[in-house]
């Protein structure tokens, strides 16, 4: 039997990302991601709902969500989802969560970045201020740059969704 598991979420960060390095020297970081869906009720009124979701990203990606992502700054992150059990006081606990693979910054480089610095990682500029991608490997992996996501022919100013 065939599964797929991947999750692509548009929204704004809840807390300034903690990096840290694990015992191997890899980088981690958690951000919380607030996610806004509007739909209309049965009524006719248009309700919002919020859904929050936690996210880790690892290697480079994590290192970059600790230099340039601030609270509130808009985000796109593509993943998986994994989900975390634990024991604890003889109880079970479980929690979803999405383990970050790619991340794009959204935004203006004054929105969301500290003191409005240019976005830079792996040596190489930004080629576009509406977005930036890190790719990062789930776990450890190597977290490389992937490049500016230019959306095909058409640069960096659409957005495919």
């Amino acid at each position: 039997m065939a599964s797929y598991n991947r999750v692509v979420l548009l929204g704004n960060v809840t807390r300034d990302p903690e990096l840290r390095y694990i015992a191997s020297g890899t980088a981690v970081t958690d951000i919380g991601l607030a996610v806004n869906d509007r739909r209309k009720t049965p009524s006719g009124e248009w309700v919002e709902e919020t859904t929050f979701v936690d996210v880790t990203l690892w290697g480079r990606t994590a290192e970059v969500a600790g230099e340039y992502v601030t609270k509130g700054a808009p985000i796109l992150i593509e993943g998986r989802l994994k989900l975390d059990t634990w024991e604890k006081d003889g109880k079970k606990n479980s929690k979803l969560r999405v383990v970050g693979e790619k991340m794009q910054l959204l935004g203006s480089r004054g929105e969301g970045g500290r003191g409005g610095k240019p976005r830079v990682a792996a040596g190489r500029p930004a080629a576009s201020g509406d977005g930036e991608e890190f790719g990062g490997g789930g776990g450890g992996g190597s977290g490389e740059y992937d490049g500016p996501d230019m959306g095909g022919a058409g640069g960096g100013d659409d957005i495919p969704f």
